[in-house]
């Protein structure tokens, strides 16, 4: 099964910036497919984590933290309802995080950032790696996206829904 490259924190305000596009090039012989500006990727053919991990670490010009997960698993994860109670709405966007790995005890979701008044961010649930959760278009917002790390205490990265659709395509399967 294919394998999800996320990087985290790249290309983001001038700074830790590459050609995505390039990099998929340079990793044709793996048929990478790049997916948008962000570093997230779909690596079709086999290939260990370990060598995938050594293929972009050795290519990109900085140092990155590099999430790697199933295709299967985000397959899995986008056939279940974790938006069921949230309506659609222009104002409000749909996202999923990838913590660096599953942690042991997690606080219980939902929860809102900020913890009072008009919430910004909110995390709705957590399967195993994989949060899910809602943020509103404010530039606020991105700030209070930082807190998906303190709360699981580790590094996350976060595509919002088109991008996970998106992968979902590449992968050859159309759910969202």
């Amino acid at each position: 099964m294919a394998l999800v490259v996320l990087l985290r924190g790249v290309n983001v305000g001038g700074h830790r910036t590459f050609r995505p596009t390039e990099l998929a090039k340079q990793l044709a012989d793996l048929d990478v497919v790049s997916i948008g500006a962000a570093g997230t990727f779909v690596v079709r053919q086999p290939v260990t984590q370990a060598r995938l991990r050594a293929e972009f670490t050795s290519r990109l010009p900085f140092d990155a933290t590099i999430m790697i997960c199933q295709g299967r698993d985000i397959l899995r994860l986008t056939s279940q309802s974790h938006f069921e109670d949230q309506p659609v709405r222009p104002d409000v966007v749909r996202f999923m995080s990838v913590l660096s790995k599953s942690p042991g005890s997690t606080p219980s979701t939902p929860v809102s950032f900020p913890t009072s008044g008009k919430w910004l961010v909110r995390i709705l649930a957590r399967d195993q790696r994989f949060v899910f959760g809602v943020y509103r278009r404010q530039t606020k917002a991105i700030a209070y996206l930082g807190e998906i790390d303190r709360f699981f205490g580790m590094p996350a990265t976060t595509r919002n829904w088109n991008t996970i659709a998106a992968i979902c395509r590449v992968l050859g399967n159309g759910q969202t």
